[in-house]
């Protein structure tokens, strides 16, 4: 059956991968949010040989009251609605209620543009973050703790307005996905159901045009960084260590979007744990043109601390049938892309 998509932040990292799987489905035609032309332009032209399905829409500010409005009308209604899209934040001089308030907004607005607006919409997927589980005060406390989608990260309103960046990120996304939630319990309650998808650390070879290293998603960023340390640096004890394949979460996205019987669920979506001794025994001995570059370190002795958490994937597998890939195969691919970008940088 003909399915007609809107899709917020699809010219992002996660969201790109989400559209191209999108637009594997040539029945599947899919209008996209951007910020601005020249984004749209550039969406355009890395999936210009998907043209015929694919279309764009100017939303310049997402926490705006009637941000989406228009853009959920169609003269072909939607079916589905896919949110990936998030406003900016961490300016200068920006209070952290400053960048909490935006991060709600931007999320209700979209349901509220929805249910007034596009009557047809059935379902609607919302990417969310495990930074809304996750207890950051125990992150490797033993005993180690496996989270699930019954858990909240514990950070309260007052705490998230006078905390540091990070503590306003992590509560950002607990906020603006409980909110979504009231939401979809507030009555008239709209006619579509709600599904929340909750990926850790994302990594993966992008699919939208990336021509500089600093143009790389945070994820990816950060673990570039991490390779080019240098080879006699210390392995770092950064507590974070469960990541998804961008691949995993796009497919993850489709079945959450089509199957019946996600409509209403929370739903983890982990490719599992990880260690930072494990990512530089696999590019050195990957990448020839890396053994200068990485840290040596301990090989083949696992730098994951004895309380290291880990999140359960089991509904993910259960309800979306969703198999992750080996953490492997997601760092080989990854880390020959950005080898690519950058030799296309330097030439």
């Amino acid at each position: 059956m003909p399915k007609r998509v809107l899709l917020t932040g699809g010219n992002g990292f996660i969201g790109s991968h989400i559209l191209s799987k999108l637009l594997e489905f040539p029945h599947f035609s899919v209008r996209c949010t951007v910020r601005s032309e020249a984004t749209a332009t550039k969406l355009k032209a890395d999936f210009h040989e998907n043209k015929a399905q694919l279309e764009t829409f100017i939303v310049p500010i997402i926490s705006t009251p009637g941000a989406y409005n228009e853009a959920v009308k169609s003269d072909r209604p939607f079916d589905l609605v896919i949110h990936t899209a998030s406003p900016f934040g961490g300016g200068s001089g920006q209070s952290n209620f400053e960048f909490l308030d935006p991060s709600i907004k931007g999320t209700t607005e979209l349901l509220q543009a929805v249910k007034d607006h596009a009557p047809q919409v059935t379902r609607v997927v919302y990417l969310s973050s495990s930074a809304s589980i996750l207890d950051f005060s125990r992150v490797d406390a033993p005993p180690a703790k496996v989270y699930t989608e019954a858990d909240w990260n514990p950070v309260t309103w007052e705490e998230a307005l006078v905390g540091d960046e990070a503590t306003a990120y992590r509560a950002s996304k607990k906020f603006a996905e409980q909110a979504a939630w009231k939401f979809m319990d507030e009555k008239p309650k709209p006619k579509f159901d709600f599904v929340t998808l909750c990926p850790p650390a994302t990594f993966g070879p992008p699919v939208h045009s990336v021509n500089r290293i600093q143009d790389l998603n945070e994820s990816n960023a950060r673990l570039w960084k991490l390779c080019n340390l240098g080879t006699a640096s210390p392995v770092p004890r950064i507590p974070l260590h469960v990541q998804v394949d961008a691949r995993d979460l796009a497919v993850a996205h489709i079945r959450a979007a089509l199957i019946p019987s996600a409509g209403n669920k929370r739903i983890i979506i982990s490719g599992g744990q990880f260690n930072f001794q494990e990512i530089f025994d696999i590019v050195r001995s990957n990448f020839k043109e890396m053994e200068n570059r990485t840290t040596i370190g301990n090989p083949g002795v696992s730098s994951l601390a004895e309380g290291a958490y880990e999140y359960s994937n089991s509904q993910a597998k259960k309800v979306l049938g969703v198999e992750f890939r080996p953490f492997t195969e997601t760092l080989i691919d990854t880390i020959q892309s950005i080898l690519d970008i950058e030799k296309k940088e330097s030439r």
